[in-house]
């Protein structure tokens, strides 16, 4: 017969087991239940607003942020995709009505000085040898469809997962927000850490990513600002548009809002303005770019509780290693090792007197009243409690 101590050490190995298996499961969704996650801690303040002026309907509160989140995500893509469509049936319309009128010849008068002779040799090679164009373009498409085939797959595919982590972050969000209390609720009882410390943890989660999505998002706002300065001292053209395009790009950890200003630059650069072009395309670099490692860090570490060196490596070692969501991991993992530290230093540190002093006891934990009901202190918008134990 199993003695006592042999099946708590199966049973164990059964919960290790269980956990990895489910985690194994869940890991194909790992980013999207995790941006979800983030998103809905972020914004359960405005959740629990909005579901007390709805008269506590909390699947429609969490139905109409969900809408907002949606449109929040789509609508720069749609204006973006709607200004490039727009730009290039303009640029057609104008190529087709020059090449009508006055033929190949005629589009060398809007070429601009520098690119000219270059213009003039690519117009006398394709004269010459337009006669047998038709048979290397066909030739062509015999021999790279198959490659051609196979890229156009794999961009279909990005594109097709990208929309899948997508739903499936939205669907995780939506339900974090109507059901978020109850779950932090189940996971203060199942935990085995004494009561308050795993909602102590999770508070402190929520305020670390509340902190990096709001330095993000008031980062990409100041790159958007300095680089419309650039755009208006160098002439860009509609340099709001291009501000808003920095903006969205900015957001966007492996792209930048230097990126635009580059782009912007090279437009300069052939419409004949190189000098123009030459100080946005510095502004761009050392102004716009830098920025974001600059005022970023200074910005998050206001709600971490971290020095700005840490919050610095932590955003940088954690793009590093996980990628664009790594902006998020890597000051979480931080925040988590100096929260557990923290937490076992109150509550279990050795007492700090001389020896044969009584021992210290251990500071009081935050609990919940006897008939009170369970706030979650994680999800709640008042983060007086954890303020406490950093003092």
């Amino acid at each position: 017969m199993a003695t006592e101590q042999g099946a708590r050490r199966v049973l164990i190995g059964l919960i290790l087991l269980s956990i990895a298996l489910v985690f194994w499961v869940f890991s194909p969704f790992f980013e999207a239940f995790f941006l979800a996650a983030v998103l809905a801690g972020a914004l359960y303040g405005l959740h629990r607003w909005l579901t007390r002026h709805v008269r506590g309907k909390s699947g429609l509160s969490a139905g109409l942020i969900t809408v907002g989140v949606i449109v929040a995500l789509l609508a720069p893509l749609a204006s973006l995709t709607a200004f490039l469509v727009s730009e290039i049936i303009e640029g057609v319309n104008f190529i087709t009505g020059i090449v009508e009128k006055r033929g190949l010849e005629g589009l060398m008068a809007y070429v601009p000085g520098p690119f000219k002779e270059h213009a003039g040799r690519l117009l006398d090679s394709f004269q010459s040898r337009s006669a047998g164009l038709w048979q290397t373009l066909q030739e062509q498409l015999t021999t790279r469809g198959a490659t051609a085939a196979q890229t156009v797959g794999g961009v279909v595919a990005t594109t097709g997962t990208v929309v899948f982590q997508t739903v499936m972050m939205l669907i995780a969000f939506f339900f974090l927000l109507v059901q978020g209390k109850q779950l932090v609720m189940w996971l203060e009882s199942v935990s085995p850490l004494k009561r308050g410390q795993t909602t102590e943890l999770l508070m402190e989660f929520r305020k670390v990513t509340k902190s990096v999505l709001i330095s993000t998002i008031a980062t990409a706002g100041v790159q958007a600002a300095a680089a419309l300065v650039g755009y208006l001292i160098t002439g860009v053209p509609v340099p709001i548009f291009f501000a808003a395009v920095t903006f969205f790009f900015a957001l966007v950890p492996a792209v930048g809002a230097a990126v635009v200003c580059i782009a912007a630059a090279l437009l300069l650069l052939a419409t004949g303005h190189p000098v123009n072009a030459i100080i946005l395309a510095a502004w761009g670099i050392i102004v716009v770019g830098l920025s974001d490692n600059v005022v970023k860090p200074l910005l998050a570490k206001r709600g971490m509780h971290m020095h700005g060196a840490i919050v610095f490596f932590s955003l940088l070692g954690g793009l590093a290693v996980f990628g664009a969501i790594g902006l998020l991991l890597g000051p979480l993992i931080v925040a988590f090792f100096l929260s557990v530290l923290r937490i076992y230093e109150r509550d279990y540190g050795r007492p700090s007197g001389r020896l044969g002093d009584p021992a210290t006891p251990p500071r009081n934990q935050p609990t919940v009243a006897e008939g009170e009901e369970f706030e979650p202190a994680g999800l709640h918008s008042d983060d007086h409690l954890l303020d406490s134990h950093h003092h």
